[in-house]
Parts: C-alpha cells; structure tokens; sequence
C-alpha cells in the first residue's frame, strides 16, 4: 500500500516517500492526540490543517486514476466532500 501512497503524492512534493511516512505518523499522532482529554483541541485543530494539506494529495489520486490495493479509486466527487467531512469532525471534536 505504501507505494500506491507515493503514487498519490502530488510531482511538487519533495521527498514522496518520506512525506507518506511522516504523514502517517501525523495521523498517529492526531488520533492519540483526540482521545487525550488535555490534547483533544490542539489535535483537531492539527488534523483540520492536515486534511487541508493532504487535499491535493487525494485530487491527484482521484483525477489520475490511481488505485489503492488494486481497487479503483475514490471518485472526485465523493473524495472533496469526505475531506470536509472529516475538517468537520475534527473541528467538532475540538469543543
């Protein structure tokens, strides 16, 4: 899976392999960080910019037909409005 990831990574990001790394490890971080009472508000805020930075990640995968696992992608359509769905979730879950 790791290198359909890459295949995602828009030409312009450095380092494709490192950032699918290190953008795992954010998405780590921001799920411990919601369940941690003292940490849930600055996590959601940081997961809110991380679904925003990831954004084009996601349109390149949807418009260059790139599969994950072998299955099709996500449709565009489908893929902008998920994004904002989960920019909310993690708004909400900094009340």
């Amino acid at each position: 899976m790791k290198e359909d990831l890459i295949r995602m990574t828009p030409r312009w990001v450095p380092q494709p392999r490192a950032m699918v790394f290190f953008t795992g490890l954010c998405e780590i971080a921001g799920a411990i960080g919601l369940v941690i009472p003292t940490t849930q508000r600055g996590a959601g805020i940081a997961l809110i910019l991380f679904f925003i930075a990831v954004l084009p990640a996601n349109i390149q995968a949807a418009r260059a037909g790139i599969t994950l696992r072998g299955r099709p992608p996500t449709p565009l359509w489908l893929r902008v409005p998920m994004q904002v769905l989960f920019i909310f979730l993690a708004w909400w879950s900094t009340r």
